[in-house]
């Protein structure tokens, strides 16, 4: 995927920069435990689609980093997972409560990639 493509994904993706052939993201928690529980969130996302992303664990914060290795570079793949990693975000850091109508059907929506 060139840059341009790249780019037009990223748009969408609050936050993720392009770097080489890699996207990256750094969420960040109110505690390290937090964090844990959104790793252990995107770890069983990542098995279920079969695509695994980096991952750094720090204080209070988390790291991911997409990319696809069998071709190394970018693949649509990746802002799909990188999307899909934003709503378990939004699904730890929130109650479920606090979702406007507009948000859930989005999470729903992203769900259904």
């Amino acid at each position: 995927m060139d840059r341009t493509e790249a780019a037009k994904y990223l748009a969408i993706l609050p936050d993720w920069t392009l770097s080489e052939d890699k996207i990256e993201k750094q969420y960040r928690f109110k505690t390290y435990l937090d964090g844990l529980s959104f790793v252990n969130k995107i770890g069983h996302l990542a098995e279920e689609q079969d695509h695994h992303p980096e991952i750094l664990v720090g204080w209070r914060r988390v790291k991911l980093t997409f990319t696809t290795h069998s071709i190394k570079g970018l693949s649509e793949n990746d802002f799909i997972m990188a999307a899909k990693a934003e709503n378990k975000y939004r699904l730890t850091t929130r109650k479920p409560d606090d979702l406007s109508a507009k948000q859930k059907r989005e999470d729903r929506e992203t769900m259904s990639l």
